[in-house]
């Protein structure tokens, strides 16, 4: 990431590096943030001798490599259309814009190489006090992406201390509908971060509360035996957490393959 950085003035590391580091918790995959268009990034990261993978380019993001170690770095992003699961972006220079597009306060932190925090909507206090809240309006955060109903809740399994925030509730509940339009990966994939977090049952009580459960699981759920199963201190594997969590008598076959599942 320091190479990356470097090569690339202006740059800032976003996301949840930035969050764990804030949070006192291990730093996985450090990505990169930088106001310029994308082929201007790939060009800088060449010149500093850095190989780049043109990973997703319509979406602003390459990957950086040196010493085998990848680092995702993107363009600074507006939503210029979303329809619910994807958007047309457009780049920009402006921090406050592409932090503006982020779902949770939490996540929409940057940091510059010096160590400077950029904050623009109250995601530091919000990481210290346990709260998950969307950035600006609840209800339209959810429109641009409904797969963020299910990201809240696995931010909440991992992050979230106290009652969960209400407004964030409420804009849940009335997105359930916008639900049915994400594929089955996208919402397997949520689920399994959210399976793996240390103990998912509060998480998964409200989604049960606000209706986004039953939407993804119709098969019906049995949270008893997931309790049953963390008492027991069972691996944390999303899929084990699955099959305790499915009612008994739900046919297996048929939900592995809506899932998707190999």
């Amino acid at each position: 990431p320091a190479a990356v950085l470097a090569a690339l003035p202006g740059a800032r590391a976003v996301g949840g590096a930035v969050r764990d580091a804030l949070a006192g918790r291990p730093v996985q995959d450090v990505d990169v943030a930088a106001p310029l268009p994308p082929d201007a990034i790939a060009a800088a990261l060449r010149a500093a001798g850095l190989k780049v993978f043109e990973t997703g380019l319509a979406h602003g993001t390459v990957t950086a490599v040196l010493d085998h170690e990848p680092v995702e770095v993107t363009s600074l992003r507006r939503d210029v259309v979303t329809d619910g699961r994807h958007a047309e972006v457009a780049w920009t220079t402006d921090w406050r814009e592409d932090a503006a597009r982020r779902d949770f306060t939490i996540n929409a932190l940057s940091l510059t190489a010096d160590g400077d925090l950029f904050d623009y909507f109250g995601g530091r206090a919000d990481l210290a006090a346990g709260r998950v809240r969307f950035v600006g309006d609840p209800a339209t955060r959810l429109a641009e992406d409904y797969l963020r109903a299910l990201r809240f809740f696995r931010f909440q399994a991992r992050y979230g201390r106290g009652a969960p925030d209400a407004a964030a509730l409420a804009a849940i509940r009335a997105a359930v509908p916008g639900l049915a339009r994400l594929s089955a990966e996208r919402v397997w994939m949520e689920l399994k971060r959210l399976l793996a977090a240390p103990d998912p049952r509060d998480a998964l009580g409200l989604m049960a509360a606000t209706g986004v459960l039953g939407a993804v699981l119709p098969e019906g759920v049995a949270q008893d035996i997931l309790a049953a199963l963390l008492r027991a201190g069972a691996p944390a594997d999303p899929v084990l957490r699955m099959a305790a969590l499915v009612a008994p008598g739900a046919a297996a076959a048929p939900l592995a393959a809506r899932l998707r599942w190999s």
